[in-house]
């Protein structure tokens, strides 16, 4: 994956467009350099102020995607993008977003508020930012939630039931809002595409990790040779019957003991080993997810420029032609030597 540069990221943004492959491939690049989280909301605020207004939406896109995706990662995204939010929507409401990108905005924000992104609060200056209408809603509902503190105070009982029952509600609202996240995150959605599996490795550190296996337990030769080489006398029960003295029997529970610290040490490894291949495999598998989307946005860009280049060629052979078509100068009588010189004024007007 190529390394960061504001001017690339710029580039990317430029070319950045509404299909879900652009946004998700542009996602993954920023959240696999979310270490320059500040300048790439810096940049990305920037540009947002510079694009036209059908791009601007495009750029929300990005940034839905980039915040939900990198949460397991780190906050920083979160945090970056919600100190920029307000400004970059109070920016597309001035240039006079039509209903269709307020709907789409709105959309996006009420997939924030009920995946719990941001703080109910945040969520309605960002929509304040949107739509300024949308500060009514928030003093109405501030009224009916003072309302019934107002009211007389009934038993304490009847209290304590009331405040169970709002603990049992808040409950089932965080068990529903677990499973609409877990539904909407399985779904395609052209708003926030698929999540991507992981933040895929540098080449250096999946370098290290395949070389770390090559010593790991499976590959200890010594270690497997002492197992083999136990007497099989640890093992298989029905030979304790040849035992005669106690003297063979202490110097075989002695060899058992060592067989066991030896065999439990070995598997402890053997699971460690085990959980290094797992996270090896997955970074494996995020690493060749990332490599397919930059192929397949190399072989977008080469078939791009494939054409470009023919129309070049095309061009070069017009004119090439038009070239080869010209009458050739060197063949045309010389006409500056013999002729008369054109009269002047004068002589045109003298009787």
């Amino acid at each position: 994956m190529s390394g960061f540069t504001e001017n690339a990221l710029i580039r990317k943004l430029q070319e950045l467009n509404p299909s879900q492959q652009s946004i998700q491939t542009l996602s993954l690049w920023l959240i696999h350099h979310r270490k320059h989280h500040a300048a790439i909301v810096k940049t990305w605020h920037k540009e947002l102020l510079k694009a036209k207004d059908n791009k601007q939406l495009t750029f929300m896109y990005l940034a839905n995607d980039v915040i939900q995706n990198s949460k397991k990662k780190g906050p920083e995204y979160g945090k970056e993008f919600g100190n920029v939010l307000v400004d970059a929507l109070k920016h597309m409401a001035k240039t006079g977003i039509n209903a269709k990108t307020k709907q789409s905005l709105h959309r996006i924000l009420n997939i924030w508020e009920e995946r719990a992104v941001y703080e109910p609060s945040k969520i309605q200056e960002y929509k304040v930012a949107v739509d300024p209408n949308d500060a009514e809603p928030v003093n109405a509902a501030k009224r009916k939630t003072t309302e019934p503190e107002v009211k007389e105070p009934e038993k304490k009982p009847k209290l304590e039931e009331k405040s169970k029952e709002k603990e049992k509600s808040k409950e089932k609202e965080k068990r529903e809002r677990r499973r609409s996240e877990s539904k909407s995150e399985s779904q395609n959605d052209s708003v926030s595409p698929n999540t991507p599996p992981g933040d895929p490795p540098e080449p250096e550190e999946l370098i290290k990790a395949l070389l770390e296996l090559e010593s790991s337990a499976s590959s200890d030769e010594a270690v497997r040779e002492r197992i083999a080489s136990l007497p099989p006398e640890v093992s298989e029960v029905q030979l304790l019957s040849k035992l005669e003295d106690k003297e063979s029997a202490v110097s075989l529970s002695a060899i058992v003991n060592s067989a066991v610290e030896l065999l439990a040490e070995y598997n402890l490894r053997l699971s460690e080993e085990l959980e290094k291949r797992r996270k090896v495999a997955a970074m494996l598998r995020d690493f060749e997810q990332a490599q397919r989307e930059l192929a397949k946005q190399a072989e977008a860009k080469l078939e791009e420029y494939n054409i470009k280049l023919q129309k070049i060629f095309e061009v070069k052979s017009e004119v090439k032609s038009h070239i080869e078509n010209l009458p050739d100068v060197s063949r045309l009588p010389d006409v500056t030597g013999g002729l008369a010189p054109l009269p002047s004024a004068g002589d045109l007007f003298s009787v």
